[in-house]
């Protein structure tokens, strides 16, 4: 695929919802908020994004972050945040997706560029910056689905900026 589509997926576009859009408008007060039968609250999804957004481009400046030992370790212990702390949380998520939108317009050779594994989880996947890129694309996609799908069934949904209702 291209750097284009790359890009534009990172940022929500064709396919997939944008996730600065799909959190823009949400208060503190519905990020905190739990739907029954569901594990996260918006902003413990976000809080895990940006969590797992930050370990790659860490790898990817050649750091070697620590991989956690349990799952549960990439999101937040509370579920509640006041407002300071969830602006913070979606600055964060667009500064973020801004570094990645920057690395996807890298050059092909930088692109196929091997990024060191710091965790056995790592070396079983292709190891390229490309790979690494599009491999957070899946990881937003997913968990962007996820905040859709809770917005919805919070009666917020389509995002201030808009959204597919079908």
């Amino acid at each position: 695929m291209s750097q284009r589509a790359l890009t534009e997926l990172l940022r929500g576009k064709g396919a997939n919802a944008d996730p600065i859009a799909c959190v823009e408008d949400i208060s503190a007060e519905l990020a905190a908020r739990r739907v029954a039968g569901f594990p996260h609250s918006i902003g413990q999804l976000v809080f895990h994004m940006n969590y797992w957004m930050d370990y790659e481009l860490r790898r990817i400046r050649g750091e070697k972050p620590a991989y956690p030992e349990h799952n549960s370790q990439s999101f937040p212990a509370a579920s509640s945040v006041d407002a300071a702390e969830w602006d913070r949380v979606r600055t964060r998520m667009t500064v973020l997706l801004g570094a990645y939108a920057n690395l996807a317009k890298s050059s092909a050779q930088e692109l196929q560029r091997e990024i060191e594994s710091v965790h056995e989880g790592d070396k079983v996947v292709a190891g390229t910056l490309e790979a690494v890129l599009w491999q957070m694309v899946a990881h937003n996609s997913y968990h962007v689905g996820q905040i859709a799908m809770i917005r919805r069934t919070l009666g917020a949904w389509p995002p201030r900026a808009g959204g597919d209702t079908w």
